[in-house]
């Protein structure tokens, strides 16, 4: 865990650049596709994600560790061509994985939140998920383990291939010629996230584009077919919590409330976005029948709201930034409460982007959450130590995010009944 945070203390603000500086490029072009809420909401689930990771949130059934142990037919020395041969195995498994993941409606409530956003650009990669605590898929690393490429092996190699899956996140990269018969451009992302009927459930590769020209599930970008992005059944949301849990949560009701016992059992390895009769008839959820013309879920910020946003996501990182930096001074039970602070913040952010009228609730949990690690600590996990006085600015931040908060839900209730 430390050594994960550490990583990302440096990783962090890499991305966050080369977020604002796609944001930069497109204003220039006069195609600007980097809305702020929507590039917002993609930094919360990004935060959301690394946190969940860094505290360890998440079980392995069978780990790789596990695989290498008990299956290997023999082991071999960490050389560069083990790690390549790691990369490849984990550029294998990722396809799998990411396949079955877009097949089955159970396994979709994990993926759907990287697909969320209708927009195409850096910051949607960062949208990962944080309803995945059980991690089934370690099987697909069998023929690494059976090589008996060290799990030391996997551990570096995992994190360079998750990172390198960062690039192809944008429009303003069009085709890349013989690169395209090789690995993952811009182009062929961009169809993965399209919803247009010619490109849905296509490119899963990860790294290398030859998985998907071997099994069948390749694309290509049609010059008369531009991608629309997001998903059929829009999330009309910028809560990354709530867009965890939504589809899980309809599985749940459609479970719930179908009078078939045939159905109960077998939604969740149907198709992706398979419904019982009974229930899709009874309860219809809202779905885009026509890509090209819909409407793009959108609130209204008022231009201070906008400032103040900036402000809350700067705060927030400075927040997780402390965490990942003191991992070990923290310890346990420390970060776990830290984590639910940080979720709790994300949450309360998240609503009112919304223009929740409930976004003052969520803003006065985190007030007194937050007050009550100022209290019992006595500070803030000793950062008085390293700035004096910071405890203070740190209470003083709270209460004025409390009340501006209660300000713009107040304003934006009053605006809606005039």
């Amino acid at each position: 865990m430390e050594t994960y945070g550490k990583i990302l203390l440096v990783a962090m603000p890499v991305f966050l650049l080369l977020v604002l500086f796609e944001k930069w490029y497109a204003w220039q072009k006069g195609a600007d596709n980097v809305r702020t809420t929507d590039m917002v909401s993609s930094l919360l689930s990004g935060v959301t994600n690394v946190t969940k990771d860094v505290l360890g949130l998440s079980i392995a059934i069978y780990s790789y560790s596990w695989l290498v142990q008990h299956l290997a037919i023999y082991h071999i020395k960490a050389t560069w061509l083990t790690y390549v041969v790691a990369f490849l195995a984990l550029d294998f498994s990722g396809y799998m994985v990411h396949r079955i993941q877009h097949t089955y409606n159970f396994f979709w409530n994990g993926h759907l939140v990287h697909h969320s956003s209708e927009e195409f650009n850096l910051a949607c990669a960062l949208r990962q998920s944080i309803s995945s605590f059980v991690n089934l898929f370690a099987v697909f690393l069998l023929p690494a383990a059976l090589l008996g490429v060290p799990d030391k092996v996997i551990a570096v190699v995992a994190p360079l291939h998750l990172f390198a899956q960062f690039w192809y996140h944008t429009v303003h990269i069009r085709r890349m010629g013989w690169l395209e018969n090789i690995i993952v451009t811009p182009s062929h992302h961009r169809v993965h996230h399209a919803i247009n009927p010619e490109y849905i459930d296509k490119n899963y590769s990860q790294i290398f584009i030859f998985w998907d020209k071997l099994l069948g599930t390749f694309q290509e970008e049609l010059p008369d077919k531009p991608p629309v992005y997001g998903i059929t059944r829009p999330v009309q949301t910028w809560n990354p919590v709530k867009i965890n849990f939504q589809h899980i949560w309809l599985l749940i009701k459609d479970a719930w409330r179908t009078k078939s016992r045939k159905d109960k059992f077998r939604i969740w390895l149907m198709p992706t976005g398979w419904r019982p009769a009974d229930v899709a008839q009874k309860f219809p959820v809202y779905k885009i029948d026509d890509v090209y013309h819909f409407d793009k879920y959108e609130t209204r910020l008022v231009p201070f709201m906008k400032v103040w946003l900036w402000v809350q996501l700067m705060m927030l990182l400075l927040f997780v930034s402390y965490l990942f930096g003191n991992i070990a001074a923290i310890g346990s039970p420390g970060i776990f409460i830290y984590g639910f602070f940080i979720f709790l913040f994300v949450y309360a952010f998240a609503e009112l982007m919304d223009n929740s009228e409930n976004a003052w609730i969520w803003e006065f949990f985190k007030l007194a959450s937050g007050f009550s690690i100022l209290i019992f600590t006595k500070d803030w996990f000793g950062i008085n130590d390293i700035i004096p006085y910071a405890g203070y600015i740190i209470g003083a931040y709270f209460l004025l995010s409390f009340f501006i908060t209660y300000h713009f839900c107040t304003s934006f209730r009053k605006a809606v009944h005039l």
